[in-house]
């Protein structure tokens, strides 16, 4: 049974490769990049061989315990992710509980990161390996590592059964997920800076590991060290808790497997009650009907939220290289760059419609007005938030005298991205995240073609925004006042300007080509 549903997941594999040529090359790159990664850290790794024991021990015991941590997130933000190990699957099959525990714990390791993840784990042999005893004491904890890791993510995995099947726990999970990823950055530096003014580096990772050490995050990966420098009592306690550990996952999976195999959780929608419109309620005429529409995407669509997301940590992120270098100039450069984000948000509008846009169409909304529903939407999401990041970051700065062009520079980037926008999205429609998809997940089939897209329109927007955003550099690198006023006014007038060209173009466009452009979505899958 255990080779049958090793089998069957290569097979799943192979099968979905086939799908698509892009899913190849996604595979390909996600290896070469897994490639990459294990050659800086195995370098690492066998460079601390030739370290003092204890800072080899340490630093195997830090990099193990944040591995098998890694594994247990996993299933928390990106559920869905492989979908072919889904207990709910085996639900109507009489599979021996014991065999399956067994099978999908190994058939996890199928995949590019479960076989990095090996390959990882054996490499952390090497820095520890410096006689037969310590060799092989490393090697068994790294193989307790290496499962534990499988253990922890399946145990998560198998217990929020439940809560991965719910639409708004996937579309919430996958935006906390980029989170993680927009501070990594700053935390990294926090941390290093704090590692670099210990004089005693060393010894901060020696406590740091021997407290990791006795936890089943780092327990197991702590016994080869532990050999190594000359406590083999410490490590066959540390080896119980290792075991303890693998076994308390290991009964806690096999439980939660058995109870979601016998009853299953129901994925249906109970009734709701009807007669709440929200926006649509108070919208009055064809205008305000797209933009109550569209900002009901705002609010509710996880890919819209996603864009939302970055707004309130680039501040944080800025600041923290502000802190750390003594200058705030990046931190006042927040404003023109969120409003770019949000002003290029609408850029694929009606590809995130998707076949919704029949409504466009059947109701015979001019171009002109669904041009300006959709602005009118963004704007009224974008105003306040622009109104916070620009402030602020004065604020912070202490620089006053440059608000004047930063607010031009800020209204100037978020309508001309306005007009720009307008026009790309009623041109071209390419392949986007479906509703109820995670806003990061590379659509099937989208190719290059809305790389293209997107990198010719910052092309363009940046010539475009250029006179606005020269004029505030001058002004907050010059401290000239003449450059900070005519900024204020070149980039409203620019920026309004090239706004009504914008949805004009843009609603033309539309207005000639609205079957196509239905034709063209319907046809994305």
């Amino acid at each position: 049974m255990v080779a049958h549903l090793i089998r069957l997941k290569a097979r799943l594999l192979v099968n979905g490769l086939k799908r698509s040529p892009w899913q190849i090359v996604a595979l390909i790159l996600a290896g070469l990049y897994a490639l990459f990664l294990l050659g800086l850290v195995g370098a690492g790794l066998v460079a601390l061989r030739f370290a003092a024991p204890e800072v080899a021990a340490a630093v195997v015991v830090i990099g193990g315990s944040l591995l098998v941590a890694g594994w247990a997130i996993i299933p928390l933000v990106a559920s869905g992710v492989d979908m072919t190990l889904d207990p709910r699957r085996f639900a109507t099959y009489a599979v021996p509980i014991n065999a399956l525990v067994a099978g999908l714990a190994v058939a996890s390791l199928i995949g590019v990161p479960g076989l990095a993840t090996a390959v990882l784990s054996l490499i952390s042999v090497v820095p520890l390996a410096r006689d037969p005893l310590s060799a092989l004491a490393a090697l068994v904890g790294a193989v307790l590592g290496l499962f534990t890791c499988v253990a922890a993510s399946r145990v998560v995995a198998t217990a929020l059964t439940g809560l991965t099947a719910s639409r708004r726990f996937r579309e919430v999970a996958g935006i906390v997920a980029f989170i993680p990823l927009i501070l990594l950055g700053p935390i990294i530096g926090s941390v290093g800076s704090a590692v670099s003014d210990n004089p005693d580096v060393p010894a901060l990772l020696a406590r740091i590991a021997a407290v990791l050490g006795w936890t089943p995050l780092g327990a197991a990966w702590a016994i080869g060290g532990s050999v190594l420098t000359g406590a083999p009592a410490v490590a066959a306690l540390q080896a119980v808790v290792a075991f303890a550990t693998l076994g308390v996952l290991l009964l806690l999976w096999r439980a939660s497997l058995s109870r979601a195999l016998v009853d299953p959780p129901a994925t249906g929608s109970g009734a709701r009650a009807g007669g709440r419109l929200g926006f649509l309620g108070t919208a009055d005429g064809r205008v305000a009907a797209v933009a109550a529409r569209c900002l009901t995407y705002w609010f509710k669509d996880p890919r819209y939220g996603g864009s939302l997301v970055v707004v309130p940590l680039l501040p944080v992120v800025f600041w923290f290289v502000g802190a750390q270098s003594g200058s705030y100039a990046l931190l006042l450069w927040t404003g023109p760059i969120v409003a770019f984000l949000l002003g290029w948000a609408i850029s694929a509008d009606i590809s995130y419609d998707n076949t919704a846009f029949w409504l466009h169409v059947a109701s015979g909304v001019p171009g002109a007005a669904d041009r300006w529903g959709r602005v009118l939407a963004c704007l009224a999401i974008a105003v306040p938030l622009l109104a916070v990041v620009v402030l602020v970051p004065v604020a912070v700065s202490g620089r006053w005298d440059v608000l004047a062009p930063l607010t031009g520079a800020t209204l100037g980037v978020l309508l001309t991205g306005l007009g720009l926008a307008s026009v790309v999205s009623a041109r071209w429609v390419y392949p986007v995240p479906a509703p109820g998809e995670s806003p990061f997940k590379s659509p099937q089939g989208a190719g290059v073609f809305p790389m293209i897209v997107q990198f010719a329109g910052i092309g363009v927007m940046a010539v475009l925004c250029s006179p606005a955003l020269v004029l505030f550099a001058l002004a907050l690198f010059g401290g000239s006042a003449v450059a900070g006023w005519l900024g204020l006014v070149v980039g409203l007038v620019l920026g309004a300007v090239f706004l009504l060209l914008g949805v004009r173009t843009g609603g033309r466009w539309y207005d000639r080509r609205t079957p196509e452009l239905y034709a063209q979505v319907a046809a994305i899958r």
